[in-house]
């Protein structure tokens, strides 16, 4: 496991000389006291900085790589992607590459991705990267959204045995009639894609957010996909020892908390300190779990991630 994050953190007394915003309104609707913004970095420069620290745990090279997966709705470029210039970077050269984008359930889709390429024998090393430079589409001058979003990469690296830990269920699932709850453009289009508007705007590209609607879809899918990745797996709530979620809202990791009964303690969070990283902040919270010695081998941890197009979905992992 690897992360990277960058060094420049937009705290929200920040935020209150930007917007017409405040601490007290932020925290309480979020829980987010600062988040870290990318200056001078682009996405495939912290992609790659998570990756090479995960290569380093993993104790494997880059030439022993068979698939690269990154995750990620802010790629510098459409072509190349984001993994193939990390299977450049990283001399990865028996290596496929490709990007995918689930948005904030980037990371657990991409890990049932690399699932299905390793049990079907199709690769023994896979690195899964999750990289967001949020910052990019963020309008600063939208209280809604600038106060969520941050930048940061996290990485991880599955790799074939014959144990019998490691992925143990995947689950995974979208609903696309509720897209339009968290939209962003790409190309410049003539018309919306979505709506058939023909007046596009120049902040077309900016991340725009029905947080009530994106709050009610998350309280149904969220309990939906840990319910069905613990049914696949076997097991029940309390046999988990870590839950480590996307880092949406302090109040979402709250109610999950509460549905399944779970001590707080069971909850990882850091969203306090980094803010919406999307489909990177499951990875984060892994990295720094483990450096922090909280994970260990026999431990059961189950991931869930959900947001934008809209999708969601969980997996369950044995260490």
């Amino acid at each position: 496991m690897g992360a990277y994050t960058p060094e420049y953190r937009l705290t929200n007394s920040r935020l209150e000389e930007l917007v017409d915003t405040s601490d007290e309104w932020i925290v309480k609707r979020t829980g987010i006291h600062e988040r870290r913004i990318a200056q001078n970095e682009t996405t495939w420069q912290m992609a790659l900085s998570a990756a090479e620290k995960a290569l380093s745990d993993a104790k494997i090279s880059g030439e022993e790589l068979d698939l690269i997966v990154v995750s990620t709705v802010t790629p510098d470029s459409y072509t190349p992607t984001v993994a193939c210039v990390l299977q450049d970077k990283l001399g990865a050269k028996h290596a496929m590459a490709y990007d995918m984008n689930a948005a904030c359930s980037g990371f657990v889709y991409a890990t049932d991705i690399a699932d299905s390429y390793i049990k079907a024998g199709k690769a023994k090393n896979v690195i899964v990267v999750s990289v967001e430079r949020l910052s990019s589409i963020v309008d600063y001058t939208d209280r809604s959204t600038c106060v969520i979003f941050g930048d940061g990469a996290g990485a991880v690296v599955y790799t074939a045995s014959e144990e019998k830990s490691g992925i143990l269920s995947t689950y995974m699932r979208a609903e696309g009639s509720l897209g339009h709850c968290l939209f962003a453009g790409a190309l410049p289009v003539e018309q919306d894609p979505i709506t058939g508007d023909r007046t596009i705007d120049s902040k077309h590209r900016f991340l725009k957010m029905a947080g009530s609607d994106v709050f009610r879809f998350t309280a149904n899918a969220v309990p939906d996909s840990i319910d069905n990745a613990l049914k696949r797996a076997d097991l029940n709530a309390s046999d988990i020892d870590w839950y480590v979620l996307h880092q949406a809202n302090l109040r979402i990791l709250k109610m999950v908390a509460e549905r399944y009964g779970l001590q707080k303690e069971k909850v990882y969070v850091n969203i306090d300190r980094f803010g919406n990283t999307s489909s990177a902040s499951i990875p984060i919270c892994l990295a720094e779990m483990k450096e922090k010695g909280l994970l260990k081998s026999g431990q059961k941890i189950l991931i869930s991630g959900f947001g934008g197009g809209l999708t969601y979905g969980a997996a369950v992992i044995e260490l």
